[in-house]
């Protein structure tokens, strides 16, 4: 492990002295790639650099008890020996874990497709209360949520609703809410008082750069239509609506949230980079996720990650058997307890995987 941290540190510096050639300064791209590069192995190099200097302060104070000491100086080195001894695993671990290969999606703004699946109008209003849990968590993580196309239903709910959350960070963390959400409780049209069982399913897609993507304008087709609201209820007159077809994958997106067809075709065209992103993306992992049979992190759609129980007040996580009853609380949108345990679980399989 140390053999590679101390390979990471001499890269460190390196991108150091490479982000001051005027040569690279020059270079639009290669200054951007090695900034992130730099900015990718910071933490690594600030922790490890912490490391060894406890670690000689540690190791001259046991070097100083083999010294001719009085008492008092002897207590004063063990209790600063006991200290510094209990600091070093901590940041050993911590370490292990910056060393595990990232996500490189991981910094990436989202998408995120939300869509009522069975269970018709509670469908429907389930996929309302994800909606604004996640409009909740991303505001207090200090991302912004933008809504890109919703079709709603009569009663407040949403058939389908397709928003972004921009943030560093984002896909990071939203990447593990991908698939199968499920509520348990008494619907307010139901008479009877009886619990029903209602499910919508969440897709999170890290947003596509033009450079990850290679999508010709040759290749999508555009076109205009009136937007419109709840029942059909005619929104605007104008043709402002954009749907896009990528002809090579079949992919279609619409929008409709904004009055001009500019920002529509806009925020459409994000999505459809995306979805086509994320498409190739799968079918490049499609092999190596056939070797892995966790839940956690594999983003299918058909896994029933999660269920909401009301008359419990309880919210249960299957991929790693985590309950808790809070709630109200999660559907504020206070979701770290959660995403903590599932990245904490993806960190430990993978030390597991590397042997560590």
């Amino acid at each position: 492990m140390f053999d590679r941290l101390q390979a990471v540190e001499e890269r460190y510096e390196r991108l150091n002295e490479l982000l001051m050639d005027p040569d690279v300064i020059s270079d639009t791209k290669k200054l951007r790639d090695y900034s992130k590069e730099q900015s990718d192995i910071e933490e690594t190099v600030t922790t490890y650099r912490n490391y060894k200097e406890l670690k000689e302060q540690y190791d001259e104070a046991k070097g100083m008890l083999k010294e001719n000491l009085d008492d008092e100086m002897r207590e004063m080195v063990k209790m600063e020996v006991e200290e510094l001894g209990e600091q070093l695993p901590p940041l050993e671990e911590k370490l292990r874990i910056l060393l595990l290969p990232k996500d490189p999606n991981d910094d990436k703004n989202v998408i995120v497709e939300i869509r009522g699946a069975a269970g018709g109008d509670e469908a429907a209003l389930f996929a309302g209360d994800l909606f604004r849990m996640y409009s909740r968590y991303a505001e207090a993580q200090g991302w912004k949520p933008e809504v890109i196309e919703a079709s709603e239903n009569d009663i407040g709910g949403f058939k389908e609703i397709i928003f972004m959350i921009n943030g560093k960070g984002a896909f990071s963390k939203m990447k593990y809410e991908n698939g199968a959400h499920r509520v348990q409780r008494v619907p307010t049209t139901e008479s009877g008082g009886r619990i029903h069982t209602s499910t919508a399913t969440v897709a999170v897609l890290p947003e596509a750069e033009e450079v990850e993507v290679d999508i010709n304008e040759k290749d999508i087709r555009v076109d205009t239509f009136a937007s419109s609201g709840p029942g059909g209820q005619s929104v605007n007159t104008t043709m402002s609506a954009v749907r896009l077809t990528h002809l090579p994958t079949g992919v279609v997106v619409s929008c409709q949230d904004e009055k001009s067809q500019i920002k529509n075709k806009e925020k459409a065209m994000k999505v459809l980079r995306a979805r086509v992103y994320d498409k190739f993306r799968k079918e490049a992992e499609a092999e190596y996720a056939q070797n892995r049979k966790s839940a956690v992190g594999t983003g299918d759609r058909s896994e029933r990650i999660r269920t909401y129980n009301f008359p419990q007040s309880r919210v249960t996580d299957h991929r790693i058997g985590l309950t808790i009853q809070k709630l109200d609380q999660i559907l504020q949108g206070n979701l770290d307890e959660i995403i903590e345990a599932l990245i904490v679980e993806e960190q430990s399989r993978a030390m597991e995987e590397a042997g560590e």
